[in-house]
């Protein structure tokens, strides 16, 4: 293990292991508590994405002994402030293949006084190194395969359908401000297309058969690939209206994950909107919704055919691989939708890339198109 490697190797360390699954404010101030009065030379981060983005706010707020834990949270809820001072080392050995936060300046929580997810981002918390391992995932139960996985579908299809680097706007007056998120690209394009490319071949098989070494080890790799992908372009409207759904639940707990608390996995909330995500953006780039839909369904799809073809490939994956039957099958009734859109609206970060407009009405669409998938 890494901890009898550290001590055979007799360096000095000190264990963190109260994170949490689906960080809250509360549990990533609990981890800066611990990390600020250690004075550590550097930070290994071993674990999901909770772990890593844990980790990544210890190590910028250790930098920060005085700041606010709102200072460097996303506006506006935080005040988003730039990183001008040099983090400590972080190495991240991921343990799930879907957050792909081994390869991102992001680090995402709940942030409890809203009942809505937010975070920090900025390429200065983007870890030093992170090694990749397949041997590190083979024993992800069933449901930790399925949502990551699709954590790692939707990260690859939001930010190859993201609003162009070339209409992102406006522009930053300081170049410190300049967004971590930058819209598609053609850097990011080769990372989420290839990531699609494998995830269509191997996610299937790496949910229905766990000792599929070979589709674990290639989704391990999709979901870096896509982490570099999203890292730079940006994810939008399936994760700008996750936060909401994990941040509003009311009685969802999720098979193969902690039971002492009611919990939406971070993939479940973000793939349960994906068909009606993508029906509303088809027509932003008909050409890259069809292209997807043809990765993913391994058939021909016209441009004019995307926004039915892409969903409707969306949906035979979802329920291929068990996902509940829309948020209604997570509590959620017609009623919820205006507290969903209003959890939603604050996201900015992601859903100023958006393909589409992200006022409250298109929002409320997604979300009552959302209740029931199948």
């Amino acid at each position: 293990s890494t901890q009898s490697t550290g001590e055979l190797s007799g360096i000095n360390y000190e264990l963190y292991d109260n994170v949490k699954v689906e960080p809250t404010d509360t549990s990533f101030k609990e981890c800066i508590a611990f990390a600020r009065n250690l004075h550590a030379d550097a930070f290994l981060a071993i674990g999901g994405g909770s772990v890593i983005d844990t980790a990544k706010a210890a190590n910028l707020y250790t930098a920060y002994p005085e700041a606010d834990f709102l200072d460097f949270v996303n506006a506006p809820i935080g005040k988003g402030l730039p990183v001008t001072r040099e983090l400590r080392p972080l190495l991240a050995i991921p343990t799930t293949a879907g957050t792909g936060s081994e390869t991102t300046g992001v680090s995402v929580f709940d942030y409890e006084p809203l009942k809505a997810k937010t975070g920090i981002a900025n390429r200065a918390i983007r870890p030093t190194l992170g090694l990749v391992d397949p041997d590190n995932i083979v024993t992800m139960p069933n449901r930790v395969t399925a949502y990551s996985g699709f954590d790692v579908l939707c990260h690859a299809i939001e930010s190859y359908t993201a609003l162009p680097y070339t209409e992102r706007g406006p522009a930053p007056e300081n170049p410190k401000l300049r967004p971590a998120y930058q819209g598609s690209n053609p850097l990011s394009d080769v990372w989420s297309r290839h990531a699609c490319h494998i995830t269509a071949k191997y996610f299937k098989r790496a949910v229905k058969d766990p000792e599929d070494y070979e589709a674990r080890q290639n989704m391990h790799l999709a979901s870096a690939m896509a982490g570099v992908g999203f890292g730079n372009a940006g994810v939008h409207l399936c994760h700008g209206l996750s936060y909401s759904i994990s941040g509003l639940n009311s009685q969802y707990r999720a098979p193969d994950y902690p039971q002492e608390h009611k919990l939406i996995p971070h993939g479940l909330s973000v793939c349960i909107t994906s068909p009606a995500v993508f029906a509303a953006t088809a027509d932003s780039n008909p050409e890259r919704h069809a292209e997807i839909a043809e990765i993913l369904g391994g058939k021909p799809v016209r441009k004019e055919d995307a926004g039915k073809a892409l969903p409707d490939v969306l949906r035979e994956y979802l329920y291929d691989l068990g996902v509940p039957d829309g948020i209604g099958a997570l509590g959620f009734k017609d009623e919820d939708v205006p507290a969903l859109v209003q959890g939603a609206l604050p996201q900015k970060r992601v859903l100023c890339i958006a393909p589409i407009t992200t006022d409250a009405e298109p929002l409320a669409e997604i979300y009552a198109n959302s209740i029931k998938n199948y």
